[in-house]
């Protein structure tokens, strides 16, 4: 009996409390400071110092903006101007442009580019996931291979393209060549990749059709890689310059970042207005990511876009 109980194997009741006991030390957050007080306040020093570096250009690009144009073009103007601090800068943009309808247009723009973008990619993204056909290797390396063509050498075929259809001057001129977003299309792809083929299988048993499998079952799962493409997506829209100020000459259809680079003055270049206008279209973006703060990270740290 001893010697049966000696060489008798593990009972399967015992070998998940070893697992997990290995999980819980392999996961265990690994202490490269250590946790002792000074490891703490060596942290919080290291932060301090990297969100002073980080904020330093943002603090210093507002306080360049309530200067006076002459003390926001001194040689070695510190932080407290000579003349005082003055909003004349935010006024004249403000008095020279138009900058609600400019914010408006940017925001039409950005989510319909954002819309299209993730509908698009998706459906690619899982085509190239779940449907086998001929050329499917090969397309997709295409695809892959496009993300390193530089958007700058598409810009003359495609205001042709968009001159040949009467779109230029359009809200449709402005979003449909940035619809198309291969790098978007990969990480999706790998993200669907990744979701257990057996939970389609079982909505197919249900009677569940392709369309309602990816619906129903794909996209749901799918919550947080979409939740942060279409962040990114937005984000590089509404910053977008380049083809707006190239598909449209028309003020009223201008988006914000065009609209700010036509507030000149008749005397060059005017830093305090510059730096004024900076901060101006930045604004909507600082107040997506204070929004959606938590869902950028947790999307960030659950799709693998962190380097994970």
């Amino acid at each position: 009996m001893a010697a049966d109980t000696l060489t008798r194997p593990k009972t399967p009741s015992t070998v998940p409390v070893e697992l997990r006991r290995r999980a819980r030390r392999s996961t265990r957050p690994q202490m490269v400071l250590g946790s002792g007080p000074a490891a703490k306040v060596g942290a919080a020093i290291a932060l301090v110092l990297m969100a002073a570096l980080w904020l330093a250009p943002i603090a210093w690009a507002l306080v360049t903006s309530l200067k006076t144009e002459p003390d926001a073009a001194a040689v070695g103007d510190g932080w407290i101007p000579a003349h005082g601090f003055t909003g004349s800068a935010y006024g004249k943009i403000f008095s020279q442009g138009n900058i609600p309808t400019w914010a408006l247009n940017s925001f039409i723009v950005a989510a319909a580019v954002t819309v299209l973008t993730v509908t698009v990619s998706a459906l690619a993204a899982y085509g190239f996931s779940r449907t086998l056909f001929r050329g499917r290797k090969v397309l997709f390396a295409a695809t892959i291979a496009s993300i390193m063509v530089p958007p700058q050498i598409l810009i003359v075929p495609l205001f042709r393209e968009m001159l040949s259809l009467n779109l230029v001057d359009t809200y449709a001129g402005m979003i449909l060549p940035q619809v198309v977003a291969p790098p978007m299309v990969y990480i999706l792809k790998k993200f669907f990749d990744a979701i257990p083929r057996e939970l389609e299988e079982a909505a197919r048993l249900d009677g569940a059709s392709n369309a309602r499998v990816f619906l129903s079952v794909v996209l749901p799962l799918s919550r947080p890689i979409l939740s942060a493409v279409a962040i990114f997506v937005f984000i590089g829209a509404w910053n977008n310059f380049l083809w707006p100020f190239i598909s449209t000459s028309k003020q009223y259809l201008m988006t914000l970042p065009v609209g700010l680079a036509t507030v000149k003055d008749s005397y060059g270049l005017q830093y305090a207005q510059l730096a004024a206008s900076g901060l101006l279209a930045s604004i909507p973006l600082i107040l997506v990511f204070m929004i959606f703060q938590r869902q950028m990270v947790k999307s960030v740290a659950t799709t693998g876009l962190g380097g994970q």
